[in-house]
């Protein structure tokens, strides 16, 4: 196997087994070396530090196992395995719920790949190019995992692999076909568009914090902004609102809320969608409409070099959410930006009440579920945040 050797001093990130090595560590690596390669890395004495897939960039080599020189053959396997196992300790395979996240990167030890479940059919995305070539058999493993009943793997890699890689990856089936796309979480169906919608088709990541929006619905006004898929806005149905609005910029995706709410509320007249720029709807929208509304925007700050706009867009879009709810209502407001911290949303929103003149209450500080786990030596996997606040 090729090799890399790392600087003197530089080791000491991987002896706390952190799965990231950057390229300024490197001191040397094996000629004809190409990207997707499987490496041993080295200390700068030559002693073995584990193995891992390189690649050209910021992010030279991401550790696939440590304390060994290569991988054992039934790996992908082994690390499936344990993934579904912990999923199955969550209680989230059974009757009715069959979506869930199985592999979560750098928290399922498996860094660089991505997996959701909807129902037989596992979405597969790969974020480095040595995920990419080992596609073909971690979709076989997942077809072969015990008890996981998967029988369809889709391919959606085209916006997630490094463009300079040039791979060229195209979206589609590795193993099976499509044959249907709804899915079922906590007893709600739900439309799932993996060929065509944003990541894999469905945010997963915010299962748990619907189900506590669902807990806060009964005789509220209720308005989902950024609403994707609508289910924030299914929950809510199911929680007794007496209104919810669903808002999105995306036809596409007022579309798809539109169908999801149909599939389990059919003509219902409770819900009403719109087509219109979240900004733009809270500055037109009149005061005291809404008893509950959630911010669940897309990420604003997607590198560190975006970190002040995207802040002032946090602010900005929770100010006018503030000064528009109605006294004692309920904001849940996320950011997905895992540049910005925990402490720089909380800072931001708080902020925006100032702004606002509102007082606010925390009730719930939320985060990524279960299944989409930190390993403890990659913090950069923490990368939802949201409050639940109350708004006088």
């Amino acid at each position: 196997m090729k090799t890399i050797k790392l600087k003197p001093g530089k080791e000491e990130s991987v002896l706390r087994r952190h799965p990231w090595i950057f390229s300024g560590a490197i001191a040397s690596l094996s000629a004809g070396l190409n990207e997707g390669d499987l490496v041993t890395v080295t200390d700068s004495r030559g002693e073995v530090l584990g193995t891992g897939h390189y690649q050209i960039g910021s992010i030279a080599v991401r550790m696939l196992e440590f304390n060994s020189s290569a991988l054992p053959d039934d790996f992908f396997m082994q690390r499936l395995e344990s993934a579904f196992r912990l999923r199955e300790t969550l209680g989230l395979i059974r009757p009715d719920n069959d979506c869930y996240r199985l592999v979560h990167g750098e928290g399922d030890f498996l860094p660089g790949l991505v997996v959701d479940i909807y129902g037989d059919t596992a979405v597969m995305q790969a974020h480095s190019p040595g995920m990419h070539m080992a596609r073909g058999e971690v979709a076989d493993a997942l077809t072969m995992l015990p008890g996981a009943r998967i029988r369809n793997v889709y391919y959606k890699s085209d916006t997630t692999l490094p463009f300079k890689a040039g791979l060229d990856a195209e979206n589609g089936y590795l193993i099976g076909q499509y044959d249907g796309n709804i899915a079922t979480e906590n007893g709600l169906q739900f439309n799932i568009d993996w060929l065509k919608g944003q990541k894999t088709g469905f945010f997963v990541d915010q299962r748990e914090n619907r189900a506590l929006l669902e807990k806060f619905a009964r005789g509220k006004r209720v308005l989902n902004m950024f609403c994707y898929t609508g289910g924030f806005s299914v929950y809510a149905m199911r929680g007794g609102a007496l209104q919810v609005d669903s808002v999105d910029s995306s036809a596409k995706a007022v579309s798809l809320t539109e169908a999801n709410i149909q599939l389990n509320f059919p003509d219902d007249p409770r819900h009403h969608a719109y087509t219109e720029d979240a900004f733009k709807f809270l500055s037109d929208m009149k005061k005291d409409e809404y008893d509950l509304i959630i911010l669940d925007p897309p990420a604003f700050a997607k590198h560190r070099g975006a970190i002040k706009n995207g802040l002032i867009g946090y602010r900005r879009l929770n100010t006018r959410a503030f000064e528009k709810i109605k006294p004692g209502g309920i904001l849940f407001t996320f950011s997905c930006s895992q540049a910005i911290s925990r402490d720089m949303f909380r800072m931001a929103v708080f902020t925006a009440s100032v702004k606002a003149g509102r007082r606010v209450r925390i009730l719930h500080q939320l985060s990524q579920p279960a299944d989409h786990p930190v390993d403890i030596a990659h913090p950069e996997g923490e990368y939802l945040k949201g409050l639940v606040l109350q708004v006088e």
